[in-house]
């Protein structure tokens, strides 16, 4: 039996292996549609999400199999006490895989020692989130047809968006990565994730608070959301959120070629009026998500094809 919780737990070759799956999903649906039967998916989600929780969802559905629920945290036995691990103990003798959400960093890993059936780790807290860095992963293969050779911005909240902490973890294993990394001084990228993956990759990195300076160079533009549940003060939120927002005119700046992506919600740091830019990827993101997650559960449940 195997989790995945962090995307580093994934060789290069598993990734492949996933990759080639979701071609094959998303060129052959019909073979794909009872995989599953019989088969049940838990989840449990912490936090609000609607992307992750019903593409996961999706996603199993689309495979033949069901999925069963909690309402919401307050009307689990986590409002009385319960810890993870016996919710986790619990959950996997009603189900045969597990999609966790948790604002604790290190939850859904506590839940993966304790369950009798996979966990997959749907995001905990500033720290990981491995299903959405397969589809960014999947989102980028499908657009230039490599995941090596490529200049990746980051733009915005880089010190707690696990999106990008999980995506420069798994593109630090492919040869010829360049990051840029734009945000105010007080969104930086963590220290420890420039000296433990990058540095230590020996990967080239500029890092920068001038957007429209790099913008010209990237291969990749990955936006986020600057997250206000993340914040203890509402008054250093207000002064950052808008710190960059990408406009068309922005956009004039990118190469022609240049993918857009953003793990979503969009607050307002893009514009409505790119999303007719042919180089807009976030909605095919979303698709991208469902698909990957598919795979990631015939892997994980061993269903042979």
């Amino acid at each position: 039996m195997r989790s995945l919780i962090d995307i580093a737990e994934l060789s290069i070759e598993e990734i492949d292996e996933l990759l080639q799956r979701a071609d094959d999903i998303i060129a052959n649906p019909k073979k794909y549609a009872h995989a599953c039967d019989g088969k049940k998916l838990a989840t449990l989600f912490f936090e609000p999400s609607t992307r992750t929780r019903l593409s996961f969802e999706a996603a199993m559905y689309e495979l033949g199999g069901n999925v069963i629920s909690m309402a919401s945290a307050g009307s689990s036995s986590a409002s009385k006490g319960e810890s993870v691990a016996d919710t986790a103990k619990t959950v996997s003798c009603y189900a045969d895989v597990i999609a966790m959400r948790h604002p604790k960093e290190g939850a859904p890993y506590v839940a993966s020692i304790n369950a009798r059936v996979p966990v997959i780790n749907a995001g905990d807290g500033g720290h990981n989130h491995p299903t959405q860095t397969l589809a960014d992963l999947l989102t980028i293969y499908r657009e230039k047809g490599r995941l090596d050779n490529l200049t990746v911005g980051f733009c915005g909240d880089l010190k707690f968006g696990r999106t990008v902490h999980s995506l420069i973890t798994a593109l630090s294993r492919y040869s010829g990565i360049k990051f840029v990394l734009i945000s105010p001084d007080e969104l930086k990228l963590p220290s420890y994730i420039k000296k433990d993956i990058i540095q230590k990759n020996n990967l080239e990195y500029v890092q920068t608070t001038d957007f429209e300076s790099v913008l010209p160079e990237l291969d990749i533009l990955y936006m986020t959301r600057v997250q206000r549940e993340r914040f203890f003060n509402e008054e250093d939120y207000l002064r950052l959120k808008d710190s960059y927002i990408l406009t068309p005119d922005k956009m004039k700046l990118a190469k022609e070629d240049c993918s857009v992506l953003h793990p979503l919600p969009r607050v307002n740091e893009i514009s409505v009026a790119i999303d007719n830019d042919p180089r807009a990827c976030y909605f095919k993101q979303v698709f991208n998500g469902k698909i990957m997650r598919m795979s990631l559960i015939l892997k994980l449940l061993e269903v042979e094809i």
